[in-house]
């Protein structure tokens, strides 16, 4: 979880990752975010996201995220 916030406060260091449940609803992370998320997470933790995946549900919070990551790796 660690990396992924890391990822994520390189993006926006002023957000609570930690705590925030709405990255997405109130468009804190727009289209290009997720981009070089998804980039990060696929060099970093070897996993890449399929496109289904990316919906909002699972980019709104960092923990959706990296219960997301988790599923994928266990695949």
């Amino acid at each position: 979880m660690e990396e992924l916030l890391e990822i994520l406060e390189s993006l926006h260091p002023d957000v609570d990752y930690e705590n925030c449940t709405t990255l997405i609803d109130d468009k804190i992370l727009d289209s290009f975010d997720i981009i070089a998320i998804i980039s990060e997470i696929d060099n970093t933790f070897d996993v890449a996201i399929p496109a289904e995946e990316i919906i909002p549900e699972n980019f709104n919070s960092a923990k959706a995220l990296y219960e997301l990551i988790q599923k994928i790796a266990e695949e």
